[in-house]
């Protein structure tokens, strides 16, 4: 494939993938390092052993990081081909950092209950945080890929 092959709605959809997959991942991580790790919140499944939640936690952070890989694996083609488009990119990063937050909080804390933000505290605080700072950037997100919906790569303008 060379740099005019790839079409310009082709590479609407690819800059949209890989920043969605590099936000999940995002999400990820920082979900993972701060609430796991540092914090000592919760575990990604609080539901038996420590043993199962610390393995539970891996496995959440290998899924991040795959996002991640997968991600970037899709952003070196886009700038191999000349295809990115840096906004539409960046808003699709914001949401799929969104989308993950939301679906955590939502999902993950409330209907499959598999771990809380936080224990022993009233967690409303927690939740409405959690969950308005995930419909920001998803709304943040949304914002910038609506402004780049006509937007073509640098490569396929006249």
């Amino acid at each position: 494939m060379n740099s005019a092959s790839m079409s310009q709605g082709r590479a609407r959809r690819r800059n949209l993938l890989s920043g969605v997959l590099v936000g999940i991942g995002i999400a990820a991580f920082l979900d993972e390092v701060v609430f796991h790790q540092l914090l000592q919140w919760h575990h990604f499944y609080d539901k038996s052993t420590t043993a199962a939640g610390l393995f539970s936690d891996g496995l959440f952070h290998a899924f991040g990081w795959f996002a991640v890989v997968a991600g970037l694996f899709l952003f070196a083609d886009l700038r191999r081909y000349r295809s990115l488009i840096p906004v539409r990119w960046t808003g699709a990063v914001l949401l799929g950092t969104g989308a993950f937050q939301l679906y955590d909080g939502i999902i993950q804390h409330k209907v499959l209950t598999l771990h809380q933000i936080r224990y022993g505290v009233e967690l409303l605080p927690y939740d409405l945080v959690w969950n308005v700072a995930a419909v920001l950037l998803l709304v943040a997100g949304a914002l910038l890929v609506f402004r780049t919906r006509a937007s073509v790569p640098a490569s396929q303008r006249a």
